[in-house]
């Protein structure tokens, strides 16, 4: 980047991703504004998708030029010196052993303890032992020097420090990371440095490695869908008049008695059921492909129930197939109360790179989903069709998804599962 060029930034706070750049930064004297941004809003807008077609942040902007990964970003604003000149080639090195080798297990690991994502023992497990053979592999890299590339701090030590930040402040823990002297001397050097302490403040290293909270899983991911309801519903009711003759409610009243307001079936206002869906999924569970299919076909009431496919609109951002699997998952225990007269299959499937995609049959002739703001935490993250049972198009793909094969139209099925 020219001296004294600037550029705006937009990310959302504490992002790991923005703090490698805002950091490259500081090492190269280039201003950096932080746009106004509120993940979920600005990011839809059509002025930001128009610059930045793929809605996600950390995105730059300067004089006309736009940019959009992080990487990239910090290469542009960083310096000669922490690119590492002659020694380029080591440094995007690290780097890519950062994203590709370090954050898939770091993630798998912390996010579960932050309350963002469903817990894996499994998945959990082996993150763990990927992070200690990535940590064995730093300290003998580290041995005999004091940064990864050179004799100076590098985009590589900002890079991976960024990305190891949330595993020395959430897990790595005193007993966990004993082993790994050189790696911890290394990390504390690097965040320590003036230029990094001016973005990321006072680093404290975990006392106790943090572990999965259910109920904080819980709260987070369906609070904000919750409270966007709840706005909208206070919107509506402070926004309707009041009808002639009617008295003012008063807001003091001693003798005014709270009204308690019975919760209603979300199922109630659909047709009455006339199929028996737990005699079904009895059926799909006990019997192969072909004959549940047969089974459906011959049972299934198209007038009182519907059969919808959701595709999940972010495939372009399912790194993982582990992770992918765990949305799935989520989503489907998010949706408990639904199983009452919902059945679905969703799958995880690769091929040239991950998608999510599933069948559901449910009562009634709309979206599911909207009949309770509880069940209408993720759905808007798929993309939803309504399909036709009569067509033999829809048939077949209806066939193909609840069939539990290995793979669908030469896609293989690495994950996902059956709502029942």
């Amino acid at each position: 980047m020219q001296d004294n060029m600037t550029g705006t930034l937009y990310t959302y706070p504490d992002n790991f991703r923005a703090q490698k750049i805002l950091i490259a930064a500081e090492y190269s004297g280039t201003k950096v504004e932080l746009a106004k941004f509120d993940a979920g809003e600005t990011n839809k807008t059509p002025e930001f998708l128009k610059k930045f077609p793929l809605g996600k942040v950390p995105v730059f902007e300067s004089d006309g030029m736009t940019l959009f990964e992080p990487n990239a970003i910090a290469f542009y604003v960083g310096s000669d010196e922490i690119r590492g000149g002659h020694n380029e080639a080591e440094v995007l090195q690290w780097i890519e052993f950062a994203d590709n080798d370090v954050l898939p297990a770091a993630c798998t690991w912390v996010y579960p303890t932050l309350g963002v994502m469903q817990h894996n023992k499994n998945a959990t497990e082996k993150a763990k032992e990927d992070i200690k053979n990535v940590m064995g592999i730093l300290n003998e890299h580290l041995q005999t020097r004091t940064f990864l590339v050179g004799e100076r701090v590098t985009q590589a030590d900002i890079s991976l420090a960024c990305t190891m930040l949330m595993l020395y402040c959430n897990v790595l823990d005193p007993q966990f990371r004993s082993p790994y002297g050189n790696v911890n001397r290394w990390f504390l050097t690097v965040v320590n440095q003036p230029q990094c302490k001016a973005v990321l403040g006072e680093v404290k290293l975990c006392s106790e490695m943090a572990q999965f909270d259910a109920k904080k899983f819980s709260e987070i991911s369906g609070k904000s869908k919750k409270e966007q309801a709840s706005k909208k519903k206070a919107a509506k009711s402070e926004a309707k008049p009041q009808e002639a003759g009617e008295p003012a409610a008063s807001k003091t009243s001693p003798s005014a008695e709270p009204v308690k307001k019975e919760k209603k079936d979300p199922w109630a206002s659909c047709p009455e059921p006339t199929f028996d869906m737990e005699a079904w999924k009895r059926f799909y569970s006990n019997n192969d492909g072909e004959t549940s299919f047969k089974y459906f076909l011959e049972n299934f009431p198209k007038e009182s129930y519907s059969v919808w496919r959701g595709e999940y609109k972010y495939n372009d951002e399912l790194k993982m197939s582990f992770m992918a699997d765990n949305l799935v998952r989520g989503c489907m225990q998010r949706l408990e109360k639904m199983r009452k007269h919902a059945f679905g299959v969703i799958n995880v499937l690769e091929k040239d790179g991950l998608m999510i995609d599933g069948i559901w049959m449910w009562l009634g002739q709309g979206l599911a989903f909207e009949l309770s703001e509880d069940w209408q935490i993720d759905y808007d993250i798929f993309k939803w069709t309504k399909l036709d049972i009569d067509d033999e198009n829809a048939k077949s793909m209806i066939k193909k998804c609840w069939n539990e094969e290995n793979e669908i139209d030469g896609k293989a099925i690495v994950g996902g599962g059956v709502y029942k």
